[in-house]
């Protein structure tokens, strides 16, 4: 798989381009223009007088807009200072990207050069280029008329250049700038595609740049913090059936619909964007399951994993439908973010709407989710091509055993019996709130789940990450007893259990919480689900902590993502390695990581409402308030947060927090 973390990006979804820092596209790696699930232009290189520009400056003022400086070596006065350098500005907007390449001459002469910009493509497939498939394929021919070039690639995508002002011959400008001038010439990259057989992946009607959110603190790394990763959701928002807004997971494989992902990354969000989560809420329920097809692992009532326009090879046996529902925990996600929803204001009438797919998703995990009837909620591949894992931590080695080996599905993870239990209490408030049948069936479900998963799940003294096909209970601490807090499933005796651990330097880095304990064999800091650190795995233990009554671990944790998030320019990736901060200054990046990424973007907001304990009910008429008794912070001041019809601004100062 190509690297990711040392591409600049450069984003307004669906479009996306990916350069190293010399703003150059070689095609080489995942460098590219990407929309719509597709490379639309894979080699974009500047030369000027058969040179390459020598890169020396970028500058990111907003995540659709980046700036190129480059010193152009031959060019103007003699001497060591530069006087002729090449500015580009890439802008990237919902329907395509325009790129201004400027010629400035600070010398005292008249520079005479030929600039030639060189562009290719393959309109590979995202998942053909993550996979390196795409590395054989051949570069298409394109067609040059009066409005630029064309290249089509038989399928009915259609990628597009116009150039102003219009070149010579091989795309080349014969330019002449006098002392103190300069000359620009502009690139528009659009593309045309076909209509949509499965799922379109469509730009927001309207991207929201939450201009009235408004952050003061007296650790500046908080605003800078929430200031990025808010910049960032923007960015990466798409609209589904309807105009529907969601969060696109992450450039550039993951610009789609997901259902785990999406939800998670919209219910951070909900103090801020509420309507995001009711889009994201909507657009996955017009695709809710419908009948069981085992090739998609599709059933009736649950949530889709994620949703595309054609089928997906990554590679190494992974074979994905565009309508995809390998996920064991999306639908109990789903209940949870529309209870939320509801709770923060989400209008009565937009949630009755919902209410059938709310009793549909409930039947799915009664009926579907304990295929072998034991009470618990497990999975296994049936698809043989699918993902062998089913919770967030997909990959297949997430689930193992103290010396490495794999744990043998079907598998009943710990923290889908916590979101299922979560969303069954959720439920039965939202029946019972809307004066419909089954408030009292579901509580006694969860009560019962409650009493099992004490039974079977806990060993030396933690939840298991799972019990395996024999129903052992799989040792070893991993960060998803972190997902349990605050759901209800524990007691208050167990919550603590759960932060003791969390505690511990086995799986706290200072960075963040590592996926797997550093005592297990095979912890690997670099390893995407064995002990790497992944921001919103954190931030979900962090609302936990603090839920639960951990406040002095969940500020620690605060503080780790802030010393990290400072060292990636406040845009946190995906993931990155979870080596520590006993053995490192800063944590080492991971590779393949998305940057920036949906959830962890989200994150920012999330640990901010968590730690100032803001719980609303607007249902009932109320606003709880908890400030943590063990803050990262004296004063924070945050405007901005929607509560039902009210926007609030939240003082918090030396101990006292004040709303109007």
């Amino acid at each position: 798989m190509p690297d990711l973390h040392d591409l600049v990006t450069t984003l307004a979804a669906p479009w996306v381009v990916l350069s190293p820092r010399s703003g150059q596209l070689t095609g080489t790696g995942a460098e590219g223009v990407y929309a719509r699930d597709r490379r639309i232009l894979s080699r974009l290189e500047v030369t000027v007088d058969g040179r390459l520009p020598k890169p020396v400056q970028v500058d990111e003022p907003a995540t659709g807009t980046t700036r190129y400086g480059a010193v152009l070596d031959g060019l103007g006065d003699a001497g060591h200072d530069p006087t002729v350098t090449l500015l580009r500005t890439r802008q990237v907007d919902g329907a395509g990207v325009t790129e201004r390449i400027t010629v400035v001459n600070r010398s005292h002469e008249t520079v005479d050069c030929e600039l030639i910009v060189a562009l290719g493509t393959d309109l590979a497939g995202t998942a053909a280029v993550r996979s390196e498939a795409a590395i054989d394929l051949p570069a298409i021919e394109p067609t040059v008329d009066a409005d630029g070039l064309h290249w089509d690639d038989g399928s009915g995508v259609r990628a597009s250049v116009a150039f102003e002002p219009a070149p010579d011959l091989n795309q080349s400008w014969r330019l002449k700038v006098d002392p103190g001038q300069s000359a620009t010439v502009t690139l528009r990259l659009t593309a045309s595609f076909p209509a949509a057989e499965g799922f379109s992946i469509e730009p927001p009607a309207e991207r929201p740049e939450y201009d009235g959110i408004e952050l003061e603190c007296d650790d500046q790394r908080i605003t800078r913090w929430i200031r990025r990763s808010l910049a960032d959701v923007a960015g990466l928002q798409l609209s589904a059936d309807g105009g529907e807004r969601y969060l696109g997971a992450g450039p550039p494989w993951y610009l789609t619909l997901f259902g785990r992902d999406s939800l998670i990354s919209a219910g951070m969000l909900i103090p801020v964007d509420p309507q995001l989560a009711a889009g994201t809420l909507r657009a996955l329920a017009a695709h809710q399951g419908t009948r069981v097809d085992a090739t998609a692992a599709e059933q009736p009532g649950k949530i889709p994993h994620e949703l595309r326009s054609e089928v997906a090879d990554h590679g190494g046996g992974l074979v994905l439908p565009a309508a995809y529902y390998g996920t064991h925990d999306a639908t109990q996600l789903w209940i949870t973010t529309l209870h939320k929803a509801w709770r923060w204001g989400m209008p009565a009438e937009e949630v009755r709407a919902l209410l059938p797919n709310l009793h549909r998703a409930l039947a799915w995990i009664r009926d579907y989710a304990d295929p072998d009837g034991d009470g618990f909620l497990e999975y296994i591949d049936e698809t043989g091509h699918g993902l062998a894992n089913q919770g967030w931590k997909d990959s297949s080695d997430s689930v193992q055993w103290p010396d490495g080996t794999i744990a043998p599905a079907p598998i009943a993870l710990c923290e889908v019996q916590g979101y299922a239990y979560a969303a069954a209490i959720a439920g039965a408030e939202l029946l019972d709130a809307f004066d419909l049948d089954g408030c009292s069936e579901w509580r006694a479900w969860a009560a019962d789940l409650r009493e099992r998963f004490r039974a079977s799940f806990w060993v030396d003294g933690y939840p298991a990450i799972a019990l395996d096909a024999a129903k052992r209970p799989v040792a070893g601490p991993a960060s998803n007893m972190g997902h349990l807090l605050g759901t209800g499933l524990l007691d208050a005796a167990e919550e603590a259990a759960v932060a003791k651990q969390l505690a511990s330097p086995e799986l706290n880095s200072g960075f963040g919480l590592r996926t797997l304990s550093t005592a297990m064999t095979h912890f690997n800091p670099l390893g995407y689900h064995t002990g790497s650190v992944w921001p919103h795995d954190t931030a979900m233990a962090i609302q936990g902590l603090y839920a639960a009554g951990h406040p002095a671990t969940a500020t620690s944790y605060v503080q780790g993502l802030l010393t990290a998030a400072e060292s990636f320019d406040y845009r946190l990736p995906e993931l990155y390695g979870g080596e520590g901060i006993d053995q490192e200054t800063t944590p080492t990046p991971y590779p393949l990581s998305c940057r920036p990424q949906a959830w962890a973007a989200a994150s920012a907001i999330a640990v901010v409402i968590a730690a100032l304990g803001i719980d609303p009910n607007v249902p009932a008429g109320t606003l709880d308030l908890r400030p943590a008794a063990v803050l990262p912070w004296q004063r924070i001041k945050l405007e901005g947060i929607r509560v039902g019809d009210h926007l609030l601004t939240i003082d918090f100062n030396d101990g006292v927090l004040t709303v109007r």
